[in-house]
């Protein structure tokens, strides 16, 4: 990546694109482009928090996993999203693993740069702790899903959330570009992959939603709302 693509990944994100040109002029020249192919770690749980990570493009998604091997994916995140801030500012271990779902290109930006950074601008400080707290509040959310709604209710949930991201009008019909296969689905609603087959299959046969491999077309918005309690 160029100089410009560096700071325009920067400026995507809600964390960087408040900071002064030059602080950020002064971040971009410390980041690290670095591509990691489908599969590819880019930590694993566990492992020192010593750096953060943008995501210029691609995704990644965010996985805890079990002594037995179980896995859960807690988030999927693409382009202008920051992941890893927990680990840095807290100087832990990093609590879950990262990995490019498909060809991913993301900028590395080591702990040190970044409490640089911070001590220049309030502003990133906030952002930081906004983002923070975002996730506190999805992590939350998650739980309180996993233990009141039922599988059907969390996964027309989550088709929900990916249309509202991905439109301004989740009301008319769109398709829904999960990146995931069935297995990543199934992992991110603590469930099998059977199971969350026989879901879709259901919401096919009542005409909610359309299936063609990764691709969710929402037919029936109102109804896939009422399903997932909203």
């Amino acid at each position: 990546m160029n100089r410009d693509e560096v700071l325009e990944a920067l400026r995507s994100t809600r964390v960087f694109r408040r900071l002064e040109p030059s602080a950020l002029e002064e971040l971009a020249a410390v980041c690290t482009a670095r591509s990691f192919r489908r599969d590819q770690f880019l930590w694993y749980q566990g492992d020192p928090g010593d750096h953060l990570a943008v995501v210029a493009d691609g995704l990644v998604k965010i996985t805890v996993a079990s002594e037995r091997g179980d896995e859960m994916v807690l988030a999927t995140l693409g382009a202008g999203e920051v992941l890893g801030e927990l680990s840095v500012i807290d100087q832990g271990p990093r609590s879950a693993s990262a990995v490019a779902v498909q060809s991913t290109t993301a900028l590395v930006i080591n702990r040190a740069a970044l409490l640089s950074a911070m001590q220049r601008s309030p502003a990133l400080l906030d952002s930081l702790l906004h983002t923070l707290g975002a996730m506190l509040r999805r992590l939350t959310e998650q739980t309180t899903d996993l233990v009141f709604l039922d599988l059907g209710g969390r996964i027309a949930k989550l088709l929900v959330q990916r249309a509202e991201h991905q439109s301004d009008d989740p009301g008319r019909r769109l398709a829904v570009d999960l990146h995931l296969t069935q297995t990543e689905l199934a992992q991110m609603v603590g469930a099998s992959r059977p199971a969350v087959n026989r879901v879709l299959q259901s919401l096919v046969g009542r005409g909610v939603i359309r299936v063609d491999g990764r691709t969710i077309e929402i037919v029936d918005a109102p109804a896939l709302r009422r399903r997932a309690g909203l």
